[in-house]
């Protein structure tokens, strides 16, 4: 499984220690120190749209405002911070945040 996210994300450090506790192998990607290759936030802007940025976020608010009129790819290819995280990659499946529903899928419910 990979983990997209930051490495200062409290979120995304939570949910890799949970899922290396259920025994899940967690690749984790810093998308600022490792950016997304085009090919792969265009696979991720198909799956989410939109959702991929966080727009309540104090990075997006600081975009210029071509930047927040822009799309997402451009707008995560410019500052990787603004991707709504984690994401992960689970085989062939992607999931967003660390609510209870992905939570449930990726920790088998428990």
């Amino acid at each position: 499984m990979i983990l997209y996210g930051l490495s200062t994300c409290a979120v995304c450090q939570k949910a890799q220690k949970a899922l290396e506790a259920h025994g899940t192998k967690v690749d984790f990607r810093d998308v600022r120190a490792d950016p997304l290759s085009e090919a792969e936030l265009a696979e991720l802007i198909v799956e989410f749209g939109d959702r991929l940025v966080d727009q309540s976020s104090n990075d997006y608010r600081a975009l210029n405002d071509w930047l927040k009129n822009s799309e997402a790819d451009a707008q995560i290819a410019a500052k990787p911070k603004v991707m709504a995280r984690p994401v992960f990659r689970h085989g062939d499946a992607f999931y967003l945040g660390w609510d209870q529903a992905v939570q449930d899928v990726l920790l088998g419910g428990d």
